[in-house]
């Protein structure tokens, strides 16, 4: 990367991503231990996105306002007090208030990817847009890992919260304070001086109205679709592992991971191949076209074998969309509109993982297996 702040923002999403990823495998072991029933699991489970979905515009428009930096450095140390808080959570509520205090302060990459689009030509911007994706994937990868192994460090030390099945949120939490520490030296704000400051308006009315703005409406809804296909089967992909194929959870999250590994590789490697060739437009539709096929491949309950190839294309389509729509986003926007509708598109995706995984589990539940991956295949038609 010929642009040093390139890697810095990079590095400053993915370890955030770590820390937040750390924390995924605890929700619902810990909300078991404090007697919570699914129906409050899944609550706590939302509840992140829940509150991505209502302050994501507002971050997003604060960082057009006020500069990218003073954006993703709130959003750092919020992340580091919640992350932290859940930890040292005696019950139920305190986790799901400290999960809700992490998705308030979850604009980071609506601001990441501003920034991105800042410090990029229009002709790098979808590539530049791919590192996010690669810090999604890496993030992902490493950070469930981790908070595993911690977790197991936890199970011995046997002592009082945090110093027990909690202690990978408190790492978590000292991870994103020094990822808040090392931002605050080494990233650099990059709006330019003088950028008009923007009319301020109610985060709902932002929505409406980038959905109401022609080209950009449709890439925001196509966000909210692809999103929700995703987060549609990811339930439901464990429990067709766990009925068909009789794994265990340790078994499938290494699935999970295979698929976060073929993202970053797409994201973070073959994208920039492929952009300056074929363009936004046509990876956007190869990508959905290959997320298409694999949901239909899943839904047929094939062999092992089909599963697999299923899941390499969804890796790979899922990793050639993300970038492609935000990209267009981003190019299709006005110098001073691109955080806000970047922040739309974020709150969208959020909205598409509340809806998304009480609606594939209750299709799995009341229609079969094959269902909810059906339904996802016709969200990509």
């Amino acid at each position: 990367m010929k642009d040093k702040r390139l890697i810095i923002i990079f590095m400053t999403v993915f370890i955030d991503l770590v820390g937040f990823g750390i924390i995924i495998p605890m929700n619902p072991y810990l909300a078991g231990q404090f007697g919570a029933t699914p129906l409050q699991v899944g609550l706590l489970m939302s509840v992140y996105s829940l509150m991505q979905f209502i302050f994501a515009p507002v971050w997003g428009q604060l960082s057009d306002r006020y500069g990218r930096r003073p954006v993703i450095l709130t959003s750092l140390l919020g992340a580091a007090i919640a992350h932290t808080g859940f930890s040292f959570a005696s019950g139920f509520y305190g986790l799901v208030l400290a999960r809700g205090f992490a998705g308030l302060f979850g604009g980071n990459i609506s601001a990441a990817m501003a920034y991105i689009a800042d410090i990029t030509e229009e002709k790098d911007r979808s590539k530049g847009m791919g590192l996010i994706g690669a810090a999604f994937g890496l993030g992902f990868i490493c950070g469930p890992a981790l908070g595993g192994v911690l977790g197991e460090a936890g199970k011995h030390m046997g002592g009082q919260a945090p110093f027990n099945e909690s202690f990978p949120a408190l790492v978590a939490g000292v991870i994103c304070f020094l990822n808040f520490i090392s931002a605050l030296k080494f990233l650099p704000e990059s709006r330019k001086a003088g950028a008009p400051a923007l009319k301020r308006g109610f985060r709902f009315t932002k929505i409406f109205e980038a959905l109401g703005t022609p080209v950009i409406g449709g890439l925001v809804l196509l966000v909210f679709l692809s999103a929700f296909a995703m987060s549609h089967i990811e339930a439901s992909l464990f429990l067709l592992v766990q009925e068909k194929y009789g794994w265990s959870q340790a078994r499938a999250s290494f699935g999970f991971a295979y698929i976060g590994v073929i993202m970053v590789f797409t994201q973070g490697y073959l994208i920039r191949k492929l952009m300056p060739v074929q363009g936004e437009k046509r990876l956007l539709f190869a990508g959905l076209a290959l997320s298409f096929v694999a949901y239909g491949l899943i839904a047929i309950n094939g062999p092992l074998g089909v599963l697999a190839l299923a899941v390499t294309l969804l890796g790979m389509g899922t990793g050639l969309v993300n970038p492609s729509l935000n990209g267009s986003i981003s190019l299709m926007s006005g110098e001073h509109e691109q955080g806000g509708h970047l922040g739309v598109s974020q709150s969208l995706s959020s909205l598409a993982r509340i809806l998304g995984p009480p609606s594939g589990g209750a299709l799995f539940q009341y229609y079969g297996s094959w269902s909810p991956f059906a339904a996802a295949a016709m969200l990509c038609s």
